[in-house]
């Protein structure tokens, strides 16, 4: 099959001409004749959503799953992380089950939930409801990760305890975050030496920078082999702030959205596990006017990021290669011959075209 485009981003390098895919993989790049218009770049990967389209993943069936999933791949996302916010633990027995159940959505891939607590700072809950956050507990850790498929964790290192579970965590396997945290920087750096791989939406529910003490996010934007994490939605940052974060941590740089049911519907009052969320415009928030969640997309994202200065190929590369890698897969991320096609096609604007997974088209845009 010729995917019709112009050209390619391969290698972080654009190369002129169409691609062909045959039997879910990428059979051919640089194929001539070239269509005379599209670009072809891997499937965006999101490591930070609630939910999508009047969908929270926290009490989703399958079938809201499927729903979801088809909403989301109409924004290039071919691989995501279902987020669960901080709870009750019996809320997350029946969530983990679910996810557990799903074998295939029929759109974009599941990578695992990503647990966003309930082991966080209560001095930086965000929209977390402080009563549900718990100290680190290595038994209520494993009960978590044998209940359903965690394969990555937010978690503050400063809590009693928190360094041994970072630890703990890293042992089993998971993929470990620092955020909602109020670690000072010896903390962060130990958390980081002990595994822990990236920071979960910088500068926000953590402790805040300040030339004498710059807390985590200072140690992270100097580290190389930490992965910062970024809502480019000019609402939990600030343009200038998110493009002098991006120029300093260019190649860890993490595109994510943390996009929740309010997605993609339109203002309202929508669910963020078991907080009510108003949505106006681009901003959720709780009645107090704390951020709750977003209303970004993937697709935005790297529309946003190019806006303030980034090449279309750093942008991409923060929405592709970054998280697949973080999340040890290997095989996402990147357009390549013989890769599995997991493809997006952009028109001029960068606006999603088709999503493709595993070479099989789960979203056309409408001509």
């Amino acid at each position: 099959m010729r995917l019709g485009v112009a050209a390619a981003l391969v290698d972080r390098a654009i190369v002129p001409g169409d691609v062909i895919v045959e039997n879910g993989a990428i059979a051919r790049v640089g194929s001539m004749p070239a269509a005379r218009w599209g670009l072809a770049v891997p499937g965006y990967v999101d490591l930070q959503v609630n939910g999508f389209a009047g969908v929270d993943f926290l009490s989703a069936d399958a079938e809201g799953y499927r729903e979801a999933g088809l909403a989301i791949a109409a924004t290039g996302v071919t691989a995501y992380q279902p987020t669960f916010i901080t709870s009750p633990l019996e809320a997350y027995w029946p969530a983990l089950d679910t996810v557990a159940g799903v074998d295939d959505t029929g759109g974009p891939r599941l990578l695992g939930v990503h647990l966003e607590g309930p082991f966080i700072s209560p001095s930086w809950p965000g929209a977390h409801r402080a009563g549900h956050i718990l100290e680190p507990d290595l038994a209520i850790a494993d009960r978590l990760c044998a209940a359903g498929p965690v394969t990555f964790m937010t978690v503050a290192p400063e809590q009693p305890g928190g360094l041994k579970l970072v630890t703990h965590l890293v042992e089993k396997g998971l993929v470990v975050a620092c955020g909602h945290t109020d670690s000072d920087s010896d903390v962060a750096r130990r958390a980081f030496d002990a595994g822990a791989r990236a920071l979960t939406h910088i500068y926000n529910a953590q402790r805040r920078w300040k030339p004498r003490d710059p807390g985590i996010a200072g140690v992270a934007l100097t580290r190389p082999d930490i992965v910062v994490q970024a809502i480019v939605d000019h609402v939990h940052l600030a343009p200038e702030t998110a493009y002098a974060t991006f120029l300093a941590t260019r190649g860890r740089f993490c595109l994510v959205t943390d996009a929740m049911a309010a997605t993609a519907l339109g203002d309202g009052i929508y669910s963020l596990g078991d907080r009510e969320v108003s949505v106006t415009g681009t901003e959720a928030r709780l009645a107090d006017g704390t951020l709750a969640g977003s209303v970004l997309t993937m697709d935005q994202a790297v529309q946003n990021l190019v806006g303030l200065g980034a090449s279309i190929e750093d942008a991409v590369d923060a929405a592709t290669r970054v998280p697949a890698q973080l999340v040890g897969k290997h095989d996402l991320g990147f357009l390549t011959e013989g890769g599995t096609a997991d493809l997006v096609v952009l028109d001029e604007a960068l606006m999603v075209e088709r999503t493709l997974v595993g070479g099989t088209e789960v979203f056309a845009r409408a001509s």
